[in-house]
């Protein structure tokens, strides 16, 4: 019989990629949306018709306890959460029920449906627990075993999910998994982070629709890979006989104006600082100034690697956004 597998999220950058894998490896795909007239769902519906759309929520025990009795699936993978981290700081509370406790209602739900069932569950950790404070060992990226230090309402949500996680692996023997992972971008990505704020916005620029960009600081390094490859490290985690934690990263940075610099080439424009403008209001009140992740462990033990180095993700990046642009459609 093909493997279910149920995902929170659904709707989101990863959700997708992640439900096209594993629709082609044969399961069986539920997916968790909230809302009775979710505005996602009808995009949802049309462009992944093969999964089975679950209503529930996060901060709603009961709901997800449905969920898992409607689905009964073999995998969990619970990537819905408050991801963006400049919003985190203006709703701490909310990011802190839905990212933060949601966790702990999807692992309480497990325990009360799975019975003798073995659920596996994948929980969507984040670079952003590292907070980029205490980097003394330049060259070298984070690892399974470094220190956290969260510097926003996002990572401090994130990093009680993963130790919630890790507790519940080791308390109840739940086959438990954390992927942290460093940021993955790609086409699907909102527009509301920067990545596909910038390739949008280039495209845009191209086709005569606007004539700049607004941002805030340009010097941060990030590690950024492309999100299809990091959804088959999900994967791979929950195929495992034990259970584990594992960083997801290329091992390399880059900072946002270097991603200026390969968006804006893409339309022939050498020197983008003529289109960009700097607003205080997209400052963060604490800023992580170098994510650098070291995936040894997952190449090691997972056999996984990124395929899409950071020029081509770009390049996808801004292609998509200039097809998108020019057919006309609404910017979803």
């Amino acid at each position: 019989m093909a493997k279910k597998a149920l995902i929170t999220g659904i709707t989101g950058q990863d959700g997708y990629h992640l439900a096209n894998l594993l629709n082609e490896k044969g399961y069986e795909v539920y997916g968790i949306i909230r809302g009775q007239h979710n505005p996602k769902r009808e995009r949802l519906e049309k462009e992944q018709p093969f999964v089975k759309i679950i209503e529930a929520d996060l901060v709603d025990q009961s709901s997800l306890v449905r969920a898992l009795q409607t689905a009964q699936p073999d995998e969990v993978y619970n990537l819905g959460a408050i991801s963006h981290v400049g919003y985190s700081f203006k709703n701490p509370q909310l990011t802190a029920d839905v990212t933060g406790k949601g966790t702990l209602n999807m692992l309480e739900a497990i325990r009360a449906v799975g019975g003798e069932k073995t659920i596996r569950f994948y929980q969507a950790s984040t670079s952003e627990m590292f907070g980029g404070l205490d980097y003394n060992r330049p060259g070298e990226g984070y690892n399974e075993d470094s220190l956290f230090h969260p510097r926003s309402p996002y990572g401090v949500a994130k990093l009680y999910a993963h130790w919630i996680t890790k507790n519940y692996r080791e308390s109840y023997g739940i086959h438990a998994s954390c992927g942290i992972l460093f940021n993955h971008e790609g086409e699907r990505r909102g527009v509301e982070f920067v990545t596909r704020k910038i390739s949008n916005a280039v495209a845009r620029i191209k086709l005569g629709k606007q004539d700049h960009i607004e941002l805030g600081n340009l010097d941060p390094k990030r590690d950024w890979g492309y999100a299809g490859d990091y959804v088959e490290g999900m994967w791979l985690m929950l195929q495992q006989d034990k259970p584990g934690d594992y960083v997801l990263a290329t091992g390399e940075t880059h900072t946002i104006g270097e991603f200026l610099d390969l968006a804006f080439k893409e339309i022939g424009i050498e020197d983008w600082k003529p289109y960009v403008k700097e607003n205080p209001d997209f400052m963060r009140p604490a800023e992580v100034d170098i994510l650098l992740g070291d995936p040894t462990k997952a190449e090691t033990v997972l056999g996984w690697k990124r395929k899409v180095d950071f020029p081509s993700l770009v390049k996808l990046m801004v292609a998509h956004d200039l097809e998108l642009e020019a057919s006309g459609e609404v910017l979803k």
